[in-house]
């Protein structure tokens, strides 16, 4: 079927799409779209991109485009770069007809740092050298999975005769090998960590960021910053496997595995940032969290205090005032509304209180417009959001990379949707890197921050021990599964 510029195809319906993708994980730029993992919560449609047409890569103050064989260098904004290669927006009536969320286009991931070409920022900081802040592909073709309807997709534009348009067909039908040569490939084996799981703080320095947030607070610089931990080990092996069981120990409705140039992101992420689609923008920050616990009466009891807490209402609230003015940036005036607010939302081991805020975007404006007014995620900075985001950089001292960035898709015919990049660990040179953190307000609790940000990270030690890493390091947070826990960072 053709819709418009946008060619549909229906294939058999496929219930666990990460056993398809684990024959390409290992190619450079697959992506897959994981809400498979998270159907409890409500996820619906999976994503898989191989082989892109064009790709963007910014590193420092450069953005590399390679299409083919064709490579160009520009110092252009990377957003503008963006545009430029998605090119004018297609038609895709008839996909919107059938309710398909993607129709090709622009996959991967931005990292928080991006956020220094967005905004005025005074960063003592520098950003490593080499280090990617951007990397996105732009894919004509990609299969869809709808867990709801029970159908499976090939979606997108140009010659039916593409040979990745073929090669996605292929995967579809189970008949795609696993690649075991290539300069491009991880070894096949199994992910291992090959020493203990560190962090760069101890409790002790963690109360000494916290009091100086504490005094921020009380001068009136800022009402909130979210200070984040962070934790590495070396690694070898595989880490698509590590990924397949991370959807397993923490499954999220926007899950993702990347595998871009000298990095894959695993990411387990609950919390949507930007959805765009026919003009209409919705934002959902979570803020405010509680422990699942294994009796349903006191399980129930715990969500209802979420609902209760009058600390996590008002740090709900401070973020969602702070979105409703970045949307205000390119909405439409006084389409601004928050219609949902302070929902508790379950899944797999937590409660989350969780707002909504919609707008109708300009005209004038489109997907990366929505982007730049509202890089990074204000759930993730704090408010107010410039001075929080230079109180974090003075305080954590490293360039948070892919975490607290976004991963996601903005298709040719203008939709977008995305996560906060939360939850989600990068492999690199040999390392597997994770961080969690959490919100800080004048009344936060010094040492039950420190309990809620190792509860946070939990399931990324977790994933290490299960492969052998150092158990030692397992937060004793761990093991307060029925206490209150606010923010979902």
């Amino acid at each position: 079927m053709r819709a418009g510029a946008i060619h549909i195809e229906q294939l058999p319906y496929r219930a666990d799409p990460a056993a398809l993708f684990a024959a390409v994980a290992a190619e450079p730029w697959a992506m897959f779209l994981d809400s498979n993992a998270g159907r409890a919560a409500g996820g619906r449609w999976d994503i898989i991109v191989l082989a892109p047409r064009v790709t963007l890569r910014t590193v420092d103050a450069i953005t590399e485009i390679r299409s083919g064989n064709r490579r160009t260098r520009s110092p252009a904004d990377p957003l503008d770069l963006l545009r430029g290669a998605l090119g004018p927006r297609v038609d895709a009536a008839g996909a919107a007809e059938l309710g398909l969320p993607f129709v090709g286009g622009a996959v991967g991931w931005l990292g928080y740092d991006l956020g220094r070409r967005f905004e005025r920022l005074a960063l003592g900081t520098p950003l490593p050298e080499g280090a990617a802040q951007m990397a996105l592909g732009i894919y004509d073709w990609a299969l869809l999975v709808d867990h709801h309807a029970r159908a499976t997709y090939l979606v997108g534009r140009g010659d039916q005769a593409d040979p990745r348009r073929q090669r996605l067909r292929r995967l579809s039908e189970g008949r795609v090998q696993r690649r075991t040569q290539g300069p491009a490939e991880l070894p096949r084996r199994s992910f291992s960590p090959m020493g203990p799981v560190l962090s760069d703080m101890d409790e002790a320095g963690y109360a000494r960021r916290f009091d100086v947030v504490q005094r921020y607070i009380r001068a009136g610089d800022c009402y909130q910053v979210n200070l984040a931990r962070r934790w590495s080990v070396p690694v070898t092996g595989d880490p698509w496997t590590a990924y397949a069981r991370l959807r397993q120990l923490n499954p999220a409705p926007f899950a993702a595995y990347l595998s871009t140039p000298g990095m894959r992101v695993l990411c387990a992420s609950p919390e949507r940032f930007l959805a765009l689609r026919d003009g209409n923008v919705e934002t959902r920050p979570i803020k405010g969290t509680a422990a699942r616990h294994p009796d349903p009466a006191q399980d129930s009891a715990l969500a209802a205090g979420l609902a209760a807490s009058e600390k996590d209402r008002a740090e709900n609230l401070m973020i969602v005032d702070l979105l409703r003015n970045d949307l205000g940036r390119c909405c439409e005036t006084g389409s601004v509304r928050v219609p949902e607010l302070f929902k508790v939302e379950s899944y797999a081991g937590v409660h989350h209180l969780v707002s909504s805020v919609t707008g109708r975007l300009r005209s004038d404006a489109d997907a990366t417009t929505l982007l730049r007014a509202c890089f990074p995620g204000g759930s993730i900075t704090g408010a107010p959001k410039i001075r929080a985001m230079q109180i974090i950089d003075a305080l954590e001292g490293v360039p948070r990379g892919v975490y607290c960035g976004c991963i996601g898709y903005i298709g040719y015919d203008g939709a977008m949707d995305s996560n906060i990049a939360i939850r989600t660990a990068s492999v690199a040179d040999g390392r597997l890197d994770f961080r969690a953190g959490g919100g800080l307000v004048a009344d936060s609790d010094c040492a039950a921050e420190w309990a809620e940000i190792g509860l946070k990270a939990r399931a990324m030690l977790q994933l290490a021990a299960t492969f052998g890493g150092d158990p030692r390091m397992a937060p004793a947070a761990g093991r307060r599964a029925g206490s209150r826990r606010r923010d979902s960072r």
